[in-house]
């Protein structure tokens, strides 16, 4: 006699160790029907490789990325949680549409007022409509193949979508003269702790300084306001000022000088480079820098005020990388660099987007070694000026987090 599946409701006996050996043997049996199934689906697939990708098609993880939810207001003011892209293009459809109207409209007066024309001046027009719906119809099929990425958090932020309403807001970061090279000053909390976290920051950051501030008992003790003057007279663009809680960083307050705005960051899950495995030692190369999902218009706005601290003009021979990378409203901080190794004989060849092997890499393999540090950061504030202290007027915050902001698990600011 075979081994059959017990069903479910003999695992609710009242004898523990039967009711233990039937749960034990459930489970074998619901493993080995799992394991033919695969073996079964994996038979077929190779028999029929459209099989495989149909189920890759459909098979798709609905992640809360895919599930996010947008304000629908045709607004794109600093707190407006929308997608500036698909407002901009839904912006523009209907400037089409309405130019689309206005043209229906001249077209149908002048077909009013001009019935004793031609016959042939009539068929031009005809045959022009018809170019026209035709040219239309197109375009419309065109917008209609236009699918979103399956991988949405890995795209690129396109910072000429920035609104006018937030360039005018934030002069000082949206301007139209090339922005000055970046110097940095990075110091700490008084009484801190943190002088090689502050040191590590300044291999991060491109021209950047560390200077500790002193807590002694017959020093100034200078405040951020007076930090920021001083550094702004000696050519600074930025100040970095690190929190601490425990001796660990908690907290990173960037502020773009002269005159504003402050970005108030918390910072988690700190780690160092020389603690990741297989680290890399950093070098002085200047990196590339990516800004990754930044859609809404505070996405934006932190995405450029991190432009604005690195230099525009990367140096390759470095083959570093900067990433920071947004989601859910939490921007991954990582530092990388390009390394090339010869292709082991069980890999493949770097293919093309057809498919085929590129000529001249066929033993080349391209891969990615972190250099750090690894952290996480979160923001909480916007201040108009310098600090919460030197922002004046109603609007002197810009932005908050507020707890409530959480309560759907579907909705990002970032």
């Amino acid at each position: 006699m075979g081994f059959s599946k017990p069903p479910v409701q003999s695992l609710k006996i009242a004898n523990k160790q039967k009711r233990k050996e039937l749960f034990v043997a459930h489970k074998r049996a619901s493993g080995k029907e799992r394991h033919e199934e695969r073996h079964r689906r994996r038979k077929e697939e190779s028999r029929n490789p459209e099989l495989k990708a149909a189920r890759l098609t459909k098979n798709v993880p609905r992640t809360l990325e895919h599930k996010r939810v947008w304000d629908d207001v045709d607004d794109d003011s600093l707190g407006a949680v929308v997608d500036l892209e698909q407002l901009k293009k839904r912006r523009m459809e209907q400037v089409e549409a309405e130019e689309r109207a206005a043209v229906e409209a001249a077209e149908k007066m002048d077909e009013d007022e001009g019935d004793d024309n031609d016959s042939m001046l009539d068929s031009d027009e005809e045959e022009d409509e018809e170019a026209r719906e035709a040219r239309l119809e197109r375009q419309r099929e065109k917008r209609a193949q236009r699918v979103p990425s399956i991988a949405p958090s890995t795209t690129s932020t396109n910072l000429d979508l920035t609104p006018t309403s937030l360039a005018l807001k934030f002069p000082s970061l949206f301007t139209d003269e090339p922005p000055p090279e970046p110097k940095i000053l990075v110091t700490t909390s008084l009484n801190s702790t943190l002088h090689d976290e502050a040191h590590i920051l300044t291999t991060l950051f491109p021209n950047s300084n560390y200077v500790p501030r002193s807590s002694h008992r017959y020093g100034h003790k200078y405040s951020l306001r007076e930090i920021c003057k001083f550094s702004a007279e000696r050519g600074y663009t930025a100040v970095i000022l690190m929190k601490e809680d425990q001796k660990k960083p908690t907290g990173l307050s960037v502020v773009h000088l002269p005159k504003g705005p402050t970005f108030h960051f918390s910072i988690s899950n700190w780690i160092e480079g020389k603690k990741l495995p297989g680290h890399g030692n950093p070098t002085n190369h200047y990196p590339e820098l990516l800004l990754n999902n930044f859609k809404t218009p505070l996405g934006l706005l932190a995405a450029k005020l991190f432009q604005t601290m690195f230099p525009p003009r990367p140096e390759f021979e470095g083959r570093q990388v900067t990433a920071l990378h947004n989601q859910r409203d939490y921007i991954f901080v990582r530092r990388f660099r390009y390394v090339f190794r010869d292709k082991r004989a069980t890999e493949k060849s770097v293919v093309d987007a057809e498919g085929n092997p590129l000529k001249g890499v066929e033993a080349i393999r391209a891969g990615l070694q972190e250099l750090g540090p690894r952290f996480t950061l979160k923001l909480r504030r916007v201040d108009k000026g310098v600090g919460r202290a030197g922002s004046e007027g109603d609007d002197a915050i810009q932005w908050e987090w507020k707890s409530k902001m959480e309560k759907d698990r579907k909705r990002f600011n970032l």
